[in-house]
């Protein structure tokens, strides 16, 4: 499985982007019986990953981050085998390179623990918020 996340970008504080996260594997493969996670990693030395919302195949539920709840939305279109990750409100403090992983459940572990679990990852799409 392969994963490519889009659509970053620089955006004042404030403002708005939506990521994509495509994801490709074998014959017959369909997103919608995977859990997709979405986290970021800041710039700077040692700075840890944070997962910030998961999103749960078949319908299951959405996990936020405190971070980000009430302003970072996760949208699914499993004809597309895309998820999206709509990003309002935006802070300076947002301002990382973000990632998708692709998993079989979401859960609040997986959320704290940055997706480590997850199968597949993605490369990142940097997002930059001036102030």
């Amino acid at each position: 499985v392969q994963l490519q996340a889009s659509g970053g970008g620089l955006v004042q504080a404030g403002g708005s982007l939506r990521l994509s996260c495509v994801a490709s594997g074998f014959s017959g493969f369909t997103l919608e019986n995977y859990a997709i996670g979405w986290l970021r990693q800041a710039p700077g030395y040692g700075v840890e990953r944070e997962g910030i919302l998961c999103t749960s195949g078949s319908g299951g539920p959405t996990y936020y981050a405190e971070s980000v709840k009430g302003r970072f939305t996760i949208t699914r279109d499993n004809g597309e085998n895309t998820v999206f990750l709509q990003m309002d409100s935006l802070k300076p403090e947002d301002t990382a390179d973000y990632y998708c992983s692709l998993g079989r459940t979401c859960s609040d572990y997986h959320l704290a623990n940055s997706f480590r679990e997850f199968d597949y990852w993605g490369r990142g799409t940097q997002v930059t918020v001036s102030s």
